[in-house]
This record gives C-alpha cells, sequence and structure tokens, in this order.
C-alpha cells in the first residue's frame, strides 16, 4: 500500500467529500436535510464557519475524510467521517481522527470533541472509544434523526 497523506480541505476534493459519505448515509440510513447542507456546501458550511475538513490521500487517490465544525462555544463536531470501502481496515480512520484531535489540541479555544452517530456504526463506534470517547446524553435536538448514540473527548 502507498503511504497515506493527510490534507486539508481543497475545492478540488469537495465532490470525494460528497461521494464518500452521500454513498454510506444513502446506503445504511436515508440522507437528511442537514446531510445535504454539509455534503453539498462544504465550503460554506464547514470552512467559512471556521472549521476543516481532511482528506487522506493514499498515492493521489481520496481513500478517507472527515470534518470538525466549530460547536457550542469550546468544542468541534466531529462529522461525516467515511472511508473508500477499498481502504477500509489499513488504518485510514486512526489518521483522521488523529488530525481531528491534533486540530482540536491546536485550537486554543476549543476543549472537547463531540459527534453524534448510529450504534449500527460499529467500526466507527470502535474507533471512537478506541481514541477516548465517552457516551454522554443524546442531544434532544439533535439535527440527525438516525442519532441513537452522542460521544465526547475531552482535549487537553
Amino acid at each position: 500500500m502507498d503511504q497515506i497523506s493527510i490534507v486539508e480541505f481543497e475545492p478540488k476534493y469537495a465532490s470525494a467529500f460528497a461521494d464518500l459519505n452521500y454513498q454510506w448515509i444513502a446506503e445504511t440510513y436515508g440522507v437528511e436535510q442537514h446531510d445535504h447542507d454539509i455534503l453539498d456546501h462544504p465550503q460554506g458550511s464547514v470552512i467559512d464557519a471556521g472549521g476543516q475538513i481532511f482528506f487522506a490521500l493514499v498515492g493521489d487517490e481520496v481513500a478517507g475524510a472527515v470534518a470538525m465544525i466549530p460547536y457550542e462555544g469550546d468544542a468541534f463536531e466531529l462529522t461525516k467521517m467515511a472511508v473508500d470501502p477499498a481502504f477500509r481496515g489499513q488504518g485510514i480512520g486512526d489518521h483522521l481522527m488523529n488530525a481531528c484531535i491534533d486540530l482540536a489540541r491546536r485550537s486554543p479555544d476549543r476543549k472537547r470533541i463531540i459527534l453524534e452517530s448510529n450504534t449500527k456504526q460499529v467500526a466507527a463506534i470502535r474507533l471512537y472509544r478506541k481514541f477516548g470517547f465517552t457516551e454522554t446524553p443524546l442531544d434532544p435536538n439533535s439535527q440527525y434523526v438516525r442519532a441513537n448514540i452522542r460521544m465526547e473527548l475531552i482535549v487537553s
């Protein structure tokens, strides 16, 4: 396998971000409006909001992506993590997660990373727990109908 590199958002990667995420969301749950808001407008919904999208490249191919969006004052929301099925099991998720945690640690006003998911995403939940995320109460105002688990990581 080629070396994995992590790069930040560039417009040329926007379609890969959308394609990777639409694939798994549509297959598993059905796409919600909030998904469209982020995936169809990553520059405005993530980057211009003060967030970042990381891409894992294997060679010059996008193997995975994840977004970090400022949330609730002192947090980032980790959202839209996806790894191309052809690259699963190769540590792509670990590389993306490390980039997210590093961003949070470099951001003096961000002390937490939160995420909402669904327990059907067994591999994703295992990854989050591996990196120290713990379960917290669900947000009754969640923007995702499919969310049945909320997790948080305190960063230092």
